[in-house]
């Protein structure tokens, strides 16, 4: 007999049932539940919580580990993947070194506010015209030296009074774990920009320089856009880097 209330509120879905089953695991995940680094319970206790058989909750597993909210250790047992972890987290940005590593780097915030969504921030973030979204205007440092400014838009629904705070975490996991909000696919656009007067004081750069645009959008896992950013890099050392399966 299925006991989790999502499964049950949900029990006349026309979804396929292990899809029905992830969401109410990865509900756990994302209420806390389970906590970062914690075990969950066998393939076959769950199975049994749910009133589903061994082969659908192993299909609900295999997607949730696909999605990269859980690992299965030989031998140990399956675990929840902490999302700020440094492999996780670097999956959304992929400017390198010459040596080929993700640049941490530093953050220099300089205006976090909120606000009515502007055209453009509807069209991205997928809101309507009276709803508001929060918005972070930052500097990313390599040794000292910035090297690409960010402009961030995300719905103020998907993280209440964050800018009111009047601090914002340098990576978008490590706020969307705090809020809750179970982070998906990311996407991003690359185009060539010049530097406008802005850019180029922010940067160090003659107005007019050569650019890179990198227009970043990054769902939720039910897909929902949760960060929308617009980043201007000078990469001089530095590199973009696409991995292919």
């Amino acid at each position: 007999m299925v006991t989790d209330p999502m499964m049950t509120a949900s029990r006349f879905s026309t979804r396929p049932l292990y899809l029905q089953v992830r969401d109410a695991l990865a509900a756990r995940i994302a209420t806390g539940d389970w906590q970062p680094g914690a075990a969950i319970p066998n393939e076959g206790d769950l199975a049994r919580e749910f009133g589903v058989s061994s082969g659908t909750m192993r299909k609900a597993l295999d997607l949730l580990e696909s999605e990269r909210l859980l690992t299965r250790r030989q031998g140990r047992g399956t675990f929840v993947n902490d999302q700020t972890s440094d492999e996780l987290a670097e999956r959304y940005s992929n400017i390198r070194a010459q040596g080929g590593e993700h640049i941490s780097g530093d953050f220099q915030i300089l205006d976090v506010s909120e606000g009515v969504a502007n055209d453009a921030e509807c069209t991205r973030l997928s809101v309507r015209e009276h709803e508001r979204v929060c918005r972070v205007r930052r500097l990313r440092l390599c040794h000292g030296k910035p090297f690409m400014s960010e402009h961030i838009s995300m719905p103020a629904s998907l993280f209440p009074g964050l800018a009111k705070r009047g601090e914002f975490p340098h990576r978008i996991t490590i706020l969307a774990q705090e809020f809750g909000v179970l982070l998906g696919k990311g996407q991003e656009r690359i185009s060539i920009d010049t530097a406008s007067p802005e850019i180029a004081e922010a940067l160090r750069l003659a107005p007019g320089t050569p650019v890179l645009m990198l227009d970043r959008l990054i769902h939720t896992l039910d897909g929902r856009p949760a960060e929308w950013r617009l980043g201007r890099c000078h990469c001089a050392d530095k590199f973009y880097l696409a991995e292919f399966n």
